[in-house]
């Protein structure tokens, strides 16, 4: 009791002592403590790229907010340009380093008003609204750095988008006063107008030192490939006007011709070409009757009669764009939004974006002094052909010239892929749109192992009519114990299918697609029902194959996803009296092709073949009915750099009740049509890829005298 109550007694009196005379101090220590924890807290996670993008918004940063910097005369002047500049030469790429994403990260300074001595801006238009979004847009990317320390591209916020309004000298001093200049080292301008009376230079005239240029009109003389990126000229149209959706297909009009500015002796030529051809041509101008101004650039005329500009491109299946005083035209960006082929004619001009994009699929590029054989040209483009380029002309458009964004994002992401080459975008990513679905399919180049067992392979039968000889084949076919799935293509479009009761019973399932052309190619377009890597094309006519056969045959491709591996074997040889290739179907023991009437191949191949085959090959296809499965042979061999692979030693393969009414493969024209393929197909690839091998492979003891029932491959045909 007493301990208690000692306590008890000095317990209340020490307490009010200590807090009255410490009370201040604890307080200020503990308010300090939260403000630096909730300080570094928002410091650590407020998100930066937000704040990071505000500064380049036009409202809230302009040139008439920015510090004044004022040149002296004196000032550092950049050499003119150095025309021998490489990514190796020109280019610190240890300043990227390497980082897990694989992407560069670019710094953008701070926005600054250069006036020379007397107060005079360098610039008639300060910070355009075209640029001004091109900044916004790389701002709020996640190639944004806002440490300068981390950056390995810099970009200036002087705009030289047009270089009427600059004045060079001055331009160049302000350049060279850049904190990180370095000769212009890791430094990217962005111009679209470069140039200007009397000569307008296809480059910038600002002296730049080393720097990166991203030019609209670049000629094969000022273009340092694969240093600098040539970019289309921006359309502001793109951004007032919105187009209706066009779908490709025949248009009013053939040609069409709606540039105000062309020189008239272009002009000349294209009005003798309009009397040649009447309506199929539209030759429009300026409109002299309205008043100038924003109303009249939407507006063309011919003989009096006003067209909506750019909405009258919509109506014509090509479309002219020629050179004016500068290579690069924002009628470009017009036409291709039309979904209009163009027609470029403009000698040495580079393209935009040409160093990814190919032009091949979506334009029509013609010398300019084969002006008056344009017509001609043109109409020797089959129909099938012009509605993909319209469907790739619009889609190109949508992807890498819309927006001073997309122009701005595709530029960078061409630097990142020279500077993280393993990480780079591929030709089907660059070119082909979004509805080809690339990533639902594996090379078989860079597999690591060998496909698996279990998923088996798709089975895609072409056929015609012949439903007897084609239910023979399923029957056959479902026996394959690796069997996973039955695509018959049906490419009869005057007949339908038979009815589902009448199908052979098989325990798989069996899928019939109906085609909306008769083309052998069909065989080889990637379906989206074929889910397995292998895939087994085959005739309607193959019936002798066993199932031990086609299950050897299978096994082989899993050892070489990467080959053709198939049954009836062919060879070209080069004919030395005539002087060029031949097709050869005799059997012999060397084979350079296999013939996809009975192979196995990877579905990648498909796509590629749809995809990225060259339209010439496709429409020789086309056209002739034959030569399919030699283009496929060409198309591996090409990418692969390898022979394909003969299995078993069979070499009947067709029913014999064939008949020559029933097959295209007896008719007497057709090994000469062969020999062609091969020497056309030859020419469009510039080389010969087919390699020619004595290779052969058979099942392990099928030949040994052996009791069958031990062998895993017993039913092996003859010869």
């Amino acid at each position: 009791m007493y301990a208690s109550g000692k306590y008890s007694s000095r317990g209340p009196a020490l307490i009010p002592r200590m807090k009255t005379k410490h009370r201040i101090y604890y307080i200020t220590l503990f308010s300090v403590v939260l403000l630096g924890l909730i300080a570094t807290g928002m410091f650590q996670f407020w998100p930066h790229s937000i704040e990071s993008a505000a500064d380049w918004t036009l409202d809230k940063r302009s040139v008439h907010d920015a510090p004044l910097v004022r040149l002296s005369v004196s000032s550092l002047i950049p050499e003119r340009g150095d025309l021998s500049c490489r990514m190796h030469t020109c280019f610190d790429v240890y300043r990227c380093g390497y980082n897990p994403k694989n992407r560069i990260k670019v710094y953008i300074y701070p926005l600054q008003k250069f006036v020379d001595e007397l107060g005079v801006p360098i610039s008639s238009t300060g910070l355009s609204r075209e640029y001004n979004d091109l900044l916004s847009a790389i701002s709020d990317s996640d190639f944004y750095t806002d440490d300068v320390t981390r950056a390995c591209l810099f970009i200036p916020s002087i705009d030289v988008l047009n270089q009427n309004s600059l004045r060079i000298r001055e331009t160049a001093q302000a350049l060279a006063m850049l904190p990180r200049w370095d000769k212009g080292m890791n430094h990217l301008l962005f111009n679209m107008l470069p140039g200007g009376p009397p000569d307008y230079n296809t480059a910038l005239d600002v002296p730049r030192d080393r720097v990166l240029l991203a030019g609209g009109g670049f000629s094969t003389w000022t273009y340092r490939q694969g240093y600098d990126v040539s970019i289309p000229v921006y359309s502001p149209l793109s951004a007032d006007v919105e187009l209706p959706e066009r779908q490709p297909g025949p248009r009013r009009y053939f040609i069409l011709s709606s540039q105000t500015a062309i020189h008239r002796e272009y002009r000349a030529e294209l009005e003798r070409l309009k009397e040649e051809n009447g309506e199929a041509l539209l030759l429009l101008d300026k409109c002299s009757n309205l008043s100038q101004g924003a109303a009249s650039a939407r507006k063309r005329c011919f003989k009096g009669q006003i067209y909506d500009y750019p909405q009258i491109l919509q109506e014509s299946s090509f479309c002219v764009v020629l050179r004016g005083a500068r290579l690069g035209q924002a009628a470009l960006s017009d036409v291709l939004q039309a979904g209009c082929v163009p027609v470029i004619l403009a000698d040495s001009y580079i393209l935009p974006f040409s160093e990814v994009l190919d032009w091949k699929r979506a334009s029509v590029v013609i010398p300019e002094e084969k002006l008056s054989e344009m017509y001609t040209i043109l109409k020797s483009i089959p129909h099938r052909q012009v509605e993909e380029m319209q469907r790739q002309a619009h889609w190109f458009w949508e992807a890498y010239f819309s927006s001073m964004k997309a122009i701005g994002l595709t530029t960078l992401q061409i630097i990142n892929d020279r500077i993280y080459p393993y990480a780079a975008r591929t030709y089907e990513q660059w070119n082909n749109p979004p509805v080809v679905k690339w990533s639902s399919v594996n090379s078989p180049l860079f597999l690591p192992l060998i496909p698996p067992r279990a998923p088996g392979f798709t089975a895609v039968v072409l056929t015609y009519d012949r439903v007897e000889s084609l239910f023979r084949v399923i029957t056959e076919i479902s026996k394959v114990p690796s069997l996973a799935k039955l695509l018959v293509v049906w490419n009869n479009q005057n007949k339908s299918p038979p009815e589902e009761s009448l199908w052979p019973k098989i325990g798989v399932p069996l899928k019939v697609v109906r085609t909306k052309e008769n083309k052998l190619s069909n065989r080889f377009f990637p379906y989206d029902e074929i889910e397995t890597e292998a895939v087994l094309a085959i005739d309607d006519d193959i019936i002798m194959l066993t199932s031990d056969e086609l299950q050897f045959g299978y096994e082989v491709w899993r050892e070489f996803p990467d080959r053709l591996v198939g049954y009836p074997g062919r060879l070209h040889l080069w004919d030395h009296e005539m002087g060029k290739w031949k097709y050869e179907s005799e059997w012999t023991n060397e084979v350079s092709m296999v013939l996809t009437g009975a192979a196995f191949y990877h579905k990648y191949f498909s796509y590629v073949y749809t995809y990225k085959m060259p339209l010439d090959i496709k429409n020789w296809e086309y056209t002739h009915m034959n030569c399919e499965d030699i283009a496929m042979n060409f198309l591996v061999a090409n990418i692969t750099g390898k022979a394909p692979i003969k299995v078993t030693p069979r070499k009947k393969f067709k029913c014999p009740e064939c008949t020559a009414i029933d097959g295209l493969s007896l008719d007497q024209t057709h090994m000469v049509e062969r020999s062609e393929c091969i020497n056309k197909f030859a020419s469009v690839f510039g080389t010969m890829p087919l390699k020619v091998v004595e290779h052969r492979a058979d099942p392990v003891l099928y030949k040994d005298d052996f009791p069958e029932k031990l062998k895993s491959f017993p039913n092996i045909g003859s010869l």
